[in-house]
């Protein structure tokens, strides 16, 4: 690594935290209305810090939801261009009573900071943002390959509008390859590209009986209940052993090659550790005759995030209720049609609502999988780089999780991603008390410095 890079980082490390402890503080929620004004806020704290970084053509675009930012710097001739995508939205916070601290006041412990997005993923999307600052600072104002810059402010809530963005404007997004910080290490110092993500199809599945709630005592034991007849119906998703019983939803599916299973195999990881620090509960779920590590990286899920319909407030009020919906999720592995998928279920839904009930399945988003090739150069050189800096071989991985941005790069623009993050397994995304190491960020930022460096050298 360039002693100049890590010397800038070093001596500017107290205003690096300072400026994204400010970015934490606004709670861009992209999911509540209410806070459309905190996302316009972080949307230009995004643009400005482009700005204040020597990035180009900076602008804040706007959308028919949330804007997007966009910036570039084109002025390295016969250099590869790196597209560095992240975003600024967060979840929401709840449970805020199993919080210690407030989620948007950051505060520092033990070498972390807890707050709402502080790994997922404005910690790890502005270390991109001073990669380019540092950069600049010792190359004479100058960077060492051409850089774009996408943000979006709806990565939590489906990315409807880069969906839509990304295909209208091909040639301003024009690049080699993408850079994407949104991920996390395998375990603690062991760097890590992931090669492969689940793809997301997410639902709600509405259920309806009487025409209005009806009294229990009047009309129990006769009135289809659509509370209950949902939970008969989500019941049959899958058996006891957590085997799929959708027909279609398991179609498809490729299982890992051997030289990949075998190099899991090599990963330092724990399934008691795992269900011990990581779920917390008393016992794994799944498919018995699956790892662990496949059944959260190559294989198909269905999963119930809420139901709400009916009373359920303090106190009692004896109805039956006469509406019922339930948010559902259904993860993808590639190969798969998040069409076809879809259609499964539309089918086995139909096929399944119980007597005196209806139903409705509506797609809120659908993304499908999405693989990397790990012989890219641009995978090479980052393998390379990020082993050097954390000081072990870099160990390459899939995520369970869904970044929908991918398969749209992959599709539209022809450009493989480089899945490079930095957050650790137990920083808690979409959880209470979200944390994020500070040593991982400092580190994150001259990762990337060095990654385009050597990537413009290649």
């Amino acid at each position: 690594m360039s002693a100049t890079v890590d010397d800038f980082v070093k001596r500017n490390e107290t205003r690096f935290l300072d400026e994204l402890l400010e970015f934490l503080r606004i709670p861009s929620i992209s999911t509540l209305p209410e806070h459309r004004p905190d996302i316009a806020r972080a949307a230009q704290f995004v643009a400005d810090g482009l700005t204040r970084a020597g990035l180009e053509n900076v602008e804040v675009v706007p959308t028919d939801k949330h804007p997007l930012v966009y910036a570039d710097w084109l002025n390295a001739p016969g250099k590869p261009t790196v597209l560095c995508y992240g975003h600024y939205d967060v979840q929401p916070p709840d449970p805020l009573d199993l919080w210690k601290t407030p989620p948007f006041e950051p505060n520092i412990r033990d070498g972390n900071i807890y707050a709402r997005g502080a790994c997922d993923d404005k910690g790890q999307m502005y270390m991109h943002v001073k990669a380019m600052e540092a950069l600049r600072s010792v190359h004479g104002g100058k960077l060492p390959v051409n850089v774009r810059f996408l943000v979006e402010g709806e990565e939590e809530v489906g990315g409807e509008s880069i969906s839509r963005y990304v295909p209208l404007h091909k040639q301003k997004l024009k690049a080699d390859v993408a850079l994407v910080s949104d991920t996390e290490m395998f375990a603690d110092c062991v760097p890590t590209l992931c090669i492969g993500l689940r793809g997301l199809i997410y639902l709600e599945i509405e259920a309806r009986g009487p025409a209005r709630d009806l009294h229990s005592g009047v009309y129990g034991g006769a009135a289809p209940n659509a509370v209950y007849g949902l939970i008969e119906l989500l019941a049959k998703a899958k058996d006891a052993d957590g085997h799929i019983q959708i027909p279609g939803l398991t179609d498809d599916v490729i299982p890992p090659a051997a030289a990949e299973l075998e190099s899991w195999s090599r990963l330092p990881f724990s399934e008691e550790e795992f269900l011990r620090d990581q779920v917390g509960s008393s016992s794994l779920t799944g498919e018995p005759e699956q790892s662990v590590l496949e059944r959260v990286w190559a294989r198909p899920t269905f999963e119930v995030h809420g139901i709400a319909g009916g009373f359920a407030s303090a106190g009692a009020k004896t109805v039956i209720p006469a509406k019922a919906v339930a948010k559902v999720s259904v993860r993808v592995v590639p190969k798969q049609n998040p069409e076809k998928v879809v259609a499964s279920v539309r089918k086995w839904v139909a096929s399944n609502t119980p007597k005196g009930i209806q139903t409705e399945v509506r797609v809120l988003s659908a993304s499908p999988a999405a693989a990397v090739n790990p012989d890219h150069p641009a995978i090479a050189v980052a393998a390379r780089v990020f082993g050097e800096v954390m000081g072990r071989p870099t160990v390459f991985t899939r995520g369970g999780g869904s970044i929908p941005i991918v398969g749209e790069f992959a599709e539209h623009l022809g450009i493989p991603t480089v899945l490079m993050g930095f957050g650790l397994p137990d920083d808690g995304l979409h959880s209470p008390n979200e944390k994020y190491r500070i040593a991982n960020y400092y580190a994150g930022i001259r990762t990337i410095a060095r990654f385009l460096e050597e990537y413009g050298r290649a």
